[in-house]
């Protein structure tokens, strides 16, 4: 008889920790179920909202350092608006988008690319370097068309061209459909859509709710009539090579050229030479 008492009365407190582990239990699987729809609903409101501070501290990455070398600043209406390598009766005009890292003074090292003969044109985007503004799809557009017209009234007389790095080819073919047509294309480690390349880094469902700004190439550049290169890193683990690929095939005609390294490596060893014709 004691030892069934002491079984029932060793059981009891057994019985108790057994319940309130599972009380527990549920409190913890309610309130993870309560922080997943939170987040949805969040990343719901922040896609509803246009380009939100978290699209844009995914998207753009400017840097705001002093000018410290040899580029001359490019001034429009008393705000440097880029940086420039200009030289005597240019044979031909390029305006430069460069990618969303970093400034326009820092693309010096795009300048041996081209020829001596050619003026170079880099623009600053909206909220990058000193340039007042906020990075966004539309403001890049506006930026890129601004630049191209300005650059249009200059040179009435010589081609004008653009050359665009990585998420620079969204605010350039954004000048494809210009009634004022650019002599030619370079476009460098571009993409076909925005959302394709950003749905390689991070789940479909995110993409979809956050991505406003998201540029497509391939539709931009079936406006456009004129020469246009295309070159593809071929260790590109930002903007994989079958983007530039996927663009290059939608454009015929189009200059496919597959270069060696990664997707900042492109401005080494004399990979590419932007030129026109």
């Amino acid at each position: 008889m004691l030892k069934v008492i002491r079984t029932a009365i060793n059981y009891q407190p057994k019985h108790s920790a057994d319940k309130l582990q599972m009380l527990l239990f549920d409190i913890n699987m309610k309130l993870e179920f309560i922080t997943k729809i939170l987040f949805i609903l969040s990343i719901v409101l922040l896609g509803m909202a246009g380009c939100s501070p978290l699209e844009r501290k995914l998207l753009y990455y400017p840097t705001h350092h002093p000018h410290s070398n040899s580029l001359t600043p490019w001034i429009k209406d008393g705000q440097t608006i880029g940086y420039s390598r200009q030289v005597e009766l240019p044979k031909n005009i390029w305006l430069v988008l460069h990618g969303n890292g970093g400034q326009a003074s820092d693309r010096i090292y795009a300048v041996p690319c081209f020829s001596e003969n050619d003026s170079v044109f880099i623009l600053e985007y909206p909220g990058y370097g000193n340039r007042e503004g906020v990075p966004s799809k539309k403001s890049f557009n506006k930026a890129a068309k601004e630049a191209y017209l300005y650059l249009r009234g200059m040179y009435p007389q010589t081609p004008v061209c653009v050359v665009a790095e990585s998420i620079g080819s969204g605010p350039a073919l954004s000048l494809a459909g210009l009634d004022k047509k650019l002599e030619k294309f370079v476009l460098i480690v571009p993409f076909d859509k925005l959302s394709s390349v950003a749905e390689e880094h991070f789940p479909s469902i995110l993409v979809r709710l956050i991505l406003r700004d998201n540029w497509n190439n391939v539709e931009a550049l079936s406006k456009y009539n004129g020469p246009v290169d295309i070159f593809g890193a071929e260790a590109d683990a930002i903007i994989p090579v079958n983007h530039a690929k996927i663009l290059a095939a939608s454009y015929p005609g189009s200059k496919m050229v597959i270069i060696h390294g990664g997707h900042n490596d492109w401005s080494y060893d004399g990979k590419v030479q932007i030129r026109n014709p």
